[in-house]
């Protein structure tokens, strides 16, 4: 009885070293797993995140001026694109037609792209300055109430030449804005758009000019 009893304490004291092996074997292999779950992609998926959290805007830095760009050259966009759309139904010179459907081509993107800009600048789309009477205190260029009243009535040749002249007043407008942009801004993309404004609008106010001397 005393050896029956005794062979199991034996067995049981050289047990003990392994299993107590076992036991640190799979603490240490627990923690070496919970150290590459935090160290690997935990450490990856932090890294990947904190370029998101901190990086700049689609558009990148700007500053006031860039923001007085957009702002106030969506108002002026928009109104031109009034202006383009009347044509449609109202003017009979061909390249009167022909100019106001490249008006829309180009100004529509545009008011877009400012918009999107000003949405990730953290910046309303309205200063509350834009509008205002032709050559008065709003944005350069704009026309008044009585003006777009006077082209909405107009017909014929009478429209070919009131929008051939309003719109020269009006791109001019555009021009100085854009070379202000060009001036004092900041962003990149701001300061390319105004470039593109003017280049285009230039050439165009050169085509209505020379449509007015020929109607």
């Amino acid at each position: 009885m005393t050896a029956f009893k005794h062979a199991p304490l034996s067995c049981r004291a050289h047990l003990r070293p392994p299993h107590r092996r076992m036991v640190v074997t799979a603490a240490v292999a627990a923690g070496a797993l919970l150290l590459a779950g935090c160290g690997g992609d935990g450490t990856t998926d932090s890294r990947a995140a904190a370029p998101k959290a901190t990086a700049p805007t689609a558009v990148g830095a700007f500053n006031d001026a860039d923001v007085a760009f957009a702002q106030g050259m969506i108002p002026h966009h928009q109104q031109a694109l009034e202006m383009a759309e009347l044509a449609a139904g109202r003017a009979s010179d061909q390249e009167i037609r022909t100019l106001a459907r490249a008006v829309e081509k180009a100004q529509d993107p545009e008011i877009r792209t400012m918009r999107s800009w000003l949405g990730a600048w953290g910046e309303p789309e309205s200063s509350g300055t834009e509008h205002g009477d032709h050559g008065g205190g709003g944005t350069a260029g704009m026309m008044s109430e009585q003006d777009m009243l006077d082209l909405t009535a107009a017909k014929g040749t009478d429209f070919d030449r009131t929008f051939a002249r309003m719109m020269i007043d009006h791109h001019n407008g555009a021009i100085e804005m854009a070379r202000t942009e060009q001036a004092d801004g900041r962003n990149a993309d701001a300061r390319e758009l105004a470039g593109a404004v003017v280049k285009a609008q230039s050439a165009e106010v050169e085509q209505l000019r020379s449509i007015l001397d020929r109607l």
